[in-house]
């Protein structure tokens, strides 16, 4: 063989042996690919998109903050967006990705219903929520009350439960003012909210309050309170809150009859005396008003002789 042929032959060699090497190489590759575990040839499925996009279609929106006065969306909205965007995405999903999905969705639909409130909801009870009863007046002279309620804050006074102070004072005692509010309103249909801090004088402690029904500002007082000594400084402010009750209830009309002049002097002539009594250290006399029959003279005073 001459040079010449001999060169072209040896170069040629290379080329023949790619091309006998590359259909083998190309059935090795395809052998590998098949292996891998994203082939569609693979007997493992292909993960579907559609139990992630419905678990994050499901999942409700965070509840608004209390401060913001926006509505909150309601329920039917989420529950009709899951559902629409759980159908459209597993329509091609695999039948166990489907039963996936719809064992997760009925969980998610009655958290979102439990999370935001109904569309149905009152907008004036949403409204009494956001109210600051210290400084607000919501509601006043808004509805008046109802006859029943009229004629049981209207009863005339039981002349029994009127009390007399050594002074001849007549007062009725808390408790009947909260009875006739439990009686009028129920329990929990009012309440007494302080309007500000306790102030504290050097014998006397005060403190304003509202009382408010059916989420309505009915009236506010100050009420006051005497103390003597640190340790009765609570007992105090909690007198403030009932002495502030008796004061509200006047608006209301209950036991209106103890701020009518003729009432008092009525009474006073009727139902109670007066009688002189000593101090049993310093001697010195004065009189007290008792109810008639009533007079029980407590130390450290005694009858006059």
């Amino acid at each position: 063989m001459l040079p010449s042929r001999r060169a072209a032959a040896a170069a040629a060699t290379p080329a023949k042996r790619c091309l006998y090497l590359l259909p083998r190489a190309a059935a090795a590759a395809a052998a590998i690919h098949s292996r891998l575990p994203y082939s569609t040839a693979s007997p493992i499925k292909q993960p579907t998109t559609a139990t992630t996009t419905t678990t994050h279609a499901t999942k409700p929106f965070p509840a608004p903050a209390a401060a913001t006065n926006s509505r909150p969306k309601p329920a039917t909205f989420t529950a009709t967006r899951s559902t629409s965007i759980s159908t459209s995405t597993s329509a091609n999903a695999s039948p166990a990705a489907h039963d996936d999905a719809k064992a997760t969705s009925p969980p998610a639909l009655e958290v979102a219903s439990s999370t935001f409130p109904s569309s149905s909801s009152s907008p004036s009870h949403a409204a009494v929520l956001d109210i600051d009863w210290s400084t607000s007046f919501h509601g006043i002279a808004s509805k008046p009350v109802s006859p029943e309620q009229y004629q049981t804050l209207m009863a005339p006074l039981d002349i029994k439960d009127i009390e007399v102070k050594p002074d001849g004072v007549i007062y009725l005692p808390e408790i009947k003012y909260r009875r006739r509010l439990n009686e009028a309103f129920r329990p929990m249909g009012w309440g007494m909210i302080p309007k500000g801090d306790p102030v504290v004088g050097s014998t006397i402690v005060t403190r304003e309050y509202a009382l408010i029904v059916d989420g309505r500002f009915v009236a506010q007082a100050q009420g006051e309170n005497p103390y003597f000594t640190q340790d009765q400084l609570p007992s105090s402010v909690e007198g403030c809150k009932s002495n502030a009750l008796m004061r509200c209830c006047k608006d209301l009309g209950i036991g209106s009859e103890l701020w009518d002049p003729h009432f008092i002097k009525s009474f006073k002539k009727t139902h109670m005396e007066e009688v002189w009594v000593e101090h049993t250290t310093t001697k010195k006399k004065r009189t007290f008003w008792y109810r008639k029959g009533h007079v029980d003279v407590a130390y450290p005073y005694k009858l006059a002789k």
